[in-house]
């Protein structure tokens, strides 16, 4: 399991950053700073970079501008491991649901 992934989403900001670009497509570092007034653009430029370090998100240059891309199937990893959790909760939520009719 590659911690990088799960480090760089464990940052509010960093996720927010990817839901950004999941709903609204590629974007420039400027723009996306301009989304996080309470956030300088130096630590912008660093949670993009620590998401590239990630690999879940990737620059495309065109011209002078630089676009950051959402590269989701790099999360592939993270939706596996809460996989497990959900079958476990699915069991859990059954056997409350069981005991609950029990007690009708």
């Amino acid at each position: 399991m590659d911690n990088a992934t799960f480090d760089a989403i464990a940052d509010p900001t960093r996720r927010a950053l990817l839901d950004i670009l999941r709903a609204e497509g590629p974007q420039r570092a400027g723009d996306l700073a301009q989304r996080f007034p309470q956030v300088s653009r130096p630590a912008v430029s660093k949670h993009l970079r620590l998401l590239r370090q990630a690999r879940l998100v990737r620059v495309e240059k065109d011209g002078r501008a630089r676009y950051y891309r959402l590269e989701a199937r790099h999360l592939e990893q993270v939706a596996q491991w809460v996989a497990q959790y959900e079958v476990y909760w699915q069991e859990r939520l059954a056997a409350l649901k069981e005991a609950a009719e029990r007690n009708d």
